[in-house]
Order: structure tokens, then C-alpha cells, then sequence
């Protein structure tokens, strides 16, 4: 499941000149110097630099990797109201697995979604599709992938389009749709979708020849 691997930037933030150094030490490879600089500022509740400390325990950098410490950091920034943390925690804790990690995840994802991070819609979507943490729900389904889609999340356009190619309890078939959301996907790079569109295309002819 795709995680949000990019090192924040800072936000209006009256550390801003430090955060910045710590930022170009990063993208130097500078990873120890970095890490002490973004772990000084998130004690002082700056949000970006504990996504960023999160970041740097989960891939290693400048400090030995540590998932709890990882999570926990992530978590501190999520709370700060920096919704990429709570998108990477939702990730790490779906797949951790342990018990009730899926309704957990759907609170993160909510509120990663709430945020406007477009990976988030997907990822919920799948576990109402699932009936992961919650009651299946295609339905609302349909409208959080709608959602991913119109933000240009090309997951979201490939699983909107496998929805549509077969439909659910609560939404209807719709072939056009389905080879609308799966070109698109494929247009994105969503190389999955190119089989999909193969088999709509043989078993459907006019799907592909605009309904005609």
C-alpha cells in the first residue's frame, strides 16, 4: 500500500530558518544532522518536523529504523493537524494487523481524507468495500473512490473503474463508467487496468466504440 514518502516542508513556522536547514541537510544526504535538527523542532510541537522524525525512523536515516517510534511520531504530527501523518500512520497500522488495526486505520484515514490527501480516499474505500472496520458499504465506496478519482489518485480512477466493471451491492454495472475510470487509469500509468480494458472491450464491443 503506497505510503506518503516525500520530507515536509515547513508551514509558516517560527522555525522555519532551521527547519529549512534541516530540510537541505536532508536532500544532501546529511541524514544524522538532519534527523537531530527536525527531532529538536518536533519536541517544540512543530507537526512537519515529526512527520518528519516518523519518516526517518521508518526508512532508517540518520537513526536506526524503528516501526513503533515511527508510528508514534507520525501519530504526534497527525495530532498536530498534519494529514499526511495520519495517512502513513493508517498505512503502518493496517499493516501491522493486529486486532481492531482495521477501525483504527479508518479513524486515521478519515482523517488524512478530511485533510484533502488524495491516497486516503482509496484506501477507505477499500475497507468499506471489505467491510474492514466497518459495515460493506459499496455505496460509500463509490463516492470516497469518486472522490480520490476527481483529486487525480489514478488507484482510486483503477478501482472506481473495477466497480463499475462489475458492480456491487448498492451500485449498479456500468460498463461506460467502467471503461471511462479504467482509460484513465491506464493513461496514469496503472498498468492492471490495460488487461481489464482487453477483456471489457472483448466481451463489450460498443463500450469501446463510445456506447455506440
Amino acid at each position: 500500500m503506497k505510503r506518503i514518502l516525500f520530507v515536509a516542508a515547513a508551514v509558516g513556522s517560527l522555525f522555519a530558518g532551521s527547519f529549512d536547514e534541516a530540510l537541505q541537510d536532508y536532500r544532501s544526504g546529511a541524514y544524522i544532522k538532519a534527523f537531530n535538527t527536525f527531532f529538536t523542532l518536533a519536541k517544540e510541537e512543530n507537526a512537519e518536523a515529526a512527520f518528519n522524525v516518523g519518516l526517518m525512523y521508518e526508512k532508517g536515516q540518520g537513526v536506526q529504523a524503528d516501526m513503533t517510534q515511527a508510528m508514534q511520531w507520525y501519530e504526534t504530527s497527525a495530532k498536530g493537524g498534519y494529514a499526511p501523518a495520519a495517512y502513513n500512520l493508517a498505512v503502518l497500522i493496517e499493516r501491522r494487523g493486529k486486532p481492531h488495526a482495521s477501525e483504527l486505520a479508518r479513524y486515521w484515514y478519515e482523517k488524512a481524507a478530511e485533510g484533502k490527501v488524495k491516497e486516503a480516499y482509496n484506501n477507505l474505500a477499500l475497507l468499506y468495500l471489505e467491510g474492514k472496520g466497518v459495515s460493506k458499504d459499496a455505496a460509500k465506496a463509490e463516492t470516497l473512490l469518486k472522490q480520490g478519482a476527481a483529486s487525480g489518485d489514478a488507484t482510486a480512477m483503477f478501482n472506481l473503474g473495477k466497480l463499475y466493471m462489475t458492480g456491487a451491492q448498492g451500485v449498479s454495472q456500468d460498463k461506460l463508467k467502467a471503461y471511462e475510470y479504467l482509460l484513465k487509469a491506464r493513461k496514469a500509468g496503472i498498468r492492471q487496468a490495460e488487461p481489464l480494458l482487453e477483456k471489457l472491450c472483448k466481451n463489450s464491443p460498443w463500450v469501446c466504440n463510445g456506447g455506440i
